[in-house]
């Protein structure tokens, strides 16, 4: 076993560690079923799901069903946690509504985009090391858990509080910036399906604003889930509230727009336009804070 493989085990148990953490944060004060708080039951069946569709993944070396199955995750916790508790209140109902429209968005747009491409590359050197693949599916079950924990812990809380002012700000910071997200996803589709636009970079929409409008929407989408659930949580579970902040530090700091930036600097690092666009464009938040230099696309 390579040195890459053994570090991808020890990634694995790592967050196999941090996901039993965040159960047992989210779950204090939660509801029960079969005598186990249902966010922990939640949590497992987070790394299961991965893991069962990791095996016949790997046998084939694909990796057209790992996003699918990302999003299938969150389907399935906000289903599965709306359906074990029965519930009709009007918050659980919201943010679970919140979930499953987002998931089956950006699920299917992710599912048709690596259809359409036929691979992706950032898996081709995974998928056919049992050690690294694993890890890849079970630090994916655990992005799943530590994103939806706000939610989940809020569906799954054995509290009540009628709808108020968070729920609606909440409410309208999640439609922004679902909105942005399927705007700016849909820019860049068009944009790349133009046969004169091969090999060029966007700027235009609301690529003109900043340089990951789409990221910034999933922030927005995620920071507003936040709000709608904070009136409802409680002690430990109040921990789940960094969920936004994961999603924040996860797309600019770890796998989102550091990788972009690296793909963009190898493709038109030397073209004066995209140095331009770097100049004149802020990478996430659409104002003039001074140049950014960090290059994406």
């Amino acid at each position: 076993m390579s040195k890459a493989e053994r570090g991808a085990l020890l990634g694995a148990i790592i967050a196999m560690a941090l996901g039993a953490l965040w159960a047992w944060a989210g779950s204090q004060g939660t509801r029960e079923v079969v005598g186990y708080p249902l966010f922990a039951l939640a949590a497992l069946w987070a790394f299961a799901l991965n893991w069962a569709v990791f095996v016949p993944s790997f046998l084939v070396h694909t990796e057209h069903y790992f996003d699918a199955t990302g999003s299938l995750t969150y389907l399935t916790l906000a289903l599965g946690t709306l359906w074990l508790t029965g519930a009709s209140d009007p918050r659980v109902l919201l943010l679970a509504a919140m979930v499953v429209l987002w998931a089956l968005r950006l699920g299917t747009f992710l599912f048709a985009r690596v259809r359409a491409d036929g691979r992706d590359g950032r898996f081709d050197a995974l998928k056919v090391s049992f050690p690294r693949f694993f890890m890849t599916w079970t630090l994916q079950g655990l992005w799943v858990l530590i994103t939806i924990g706000a939610a989940l812990a809020a569906m799954t809380s054995d509290q009540s509080v009628p709808l108020g002012p968070f729920a609606l700000a909440g409410g309208a910071l999640w439609l922004l910036g679902f909105i942005l997200e399927v705007i700016a996803d849909g820019q860049k589709r068009a944009f790349r399906r133009d046969p004169n636009n091969e090999g060029a970079f966007i700027q235009s929409g609301l690529w003109a604003l900043c340089r990951h409008p789409n990221y910034l929407g999933e922030i927005l989408l995620w920071l507003g889930v936040a709000l709608v659930a904070v009136p409802v949580l409680s002690g430990w579970q109040l921990l789940t509230l960094l969920s936004p902040v994961f999603v924040y530090i996860l797309l600019t700091r770890i796998s989102g727009i550091p990788l972009l930036a690296s793909r963009g600097k190898r493709r038109w690092g030397n073209d004066p336009a995209y140095q331009a666009y770097l100049d004149r464009t802020p990478v996430l938040f659409p104002r003039p804070l001074g140049r950014a230099r960090n290059p994406g696309a």
